[in-house]
């Protein structure tokens, strides 16, 4: 067992948003910085304790986490991280790649008419390119794809996208496989102009655009081996 990660200074200040999401993310915190190696355990109980919460919220955090494949329940052991690889990518991405190529086509229309939610993501995240700073870079390619499933104005859709826990994944592909940010801003730029000009192939740009972290994985990995 290791210390909880980034613990705020006043713990009440979870209280300022769902327990279970806050939790959640000092949890994915400490799976990103390595403070939770794959196979530990992370104990329900301290983490209630460390927080001051009740176990309730903590116990529906790491569900979350196990839905998306981050830790395991072992019978009479509890919760564990569980190893991380590029098998899981390449299980996941063609599902969200999918998810998204269904979300270009439906909202096409609208983001012709207003492509300003794509062009404020690429504009932030040109910047955080400049600044190197990756956990912006992140949050803003995420974002971008965000848009264009919102776009596509389809709530079952949107909640399958949510739920495979994209900026969870993208940060662990960029940070446990030690693999460069693939969406970098001129990718985004380029889609985004698809978009306005209307081009029938933005949807299969946009597929082929995150299968290529997969592959950009797959590259990190043989060199490293």
């Amino acid at each position: 067992m290791v210390d909880l990660p980034q613990l705020p200074e006043d713990p009440s200040k979870l209280a300022r948003e769902p327990l279970r999401e806050q939790i959640r993310q000092v949890l994915v915190e400490g799976l990103l910085s390595g403070r939770w190696k794959p196979g530990e355990r992370i104990v329900e109980r301290r983490v209630a304790t460390e927080l001051k919460v009740s176990q309730a919220p903590v116990r529906e955090a790491l569900r979350e986490l196990e839905t998306l494949r981050l830790i395991e329940t072992v019978p009479n052991k509890g919760a564990r991280v569980r190893a991380f690889g590029v098998q899981d990518m390449a299980e996941i991405y063609p599902v969200r790649a999918g998810l998204e190529l269904v979300a270009a086509q439906l909202a096409a229309g609208t983001l012709a008419t207003d492509p300003a939610p794509l062009e404020r993501e690429v504009e932030a995240l040109q910047c955080a390119t400049a600044r190197g700073d990756v956990a912006e870079q992140i949050r803003h390619s995420v974002e971008f794809h965000r848009e264009v499933v919102r776009a596509a104005d389809n709530s079952v859709l949107m909640h399958t996208w949510e739920s495979l826990g994209v900026e969870v994944w993208t940060a662990l592909s960029v940070r446990w496989l030690d693999m460069e940010l693939h969406a970098k801003a001129v990718d985004h730029a380029q889609i985004a102009e698809a978009f306005r000009n209307r081009d029938p192939e933005v949807g299969q740009m946009l597929s082929d655009h995150v299968l290529n972290y997969v592959e950009a994985a797959m590259r990190s990995t043989e060199k490293a081996q």
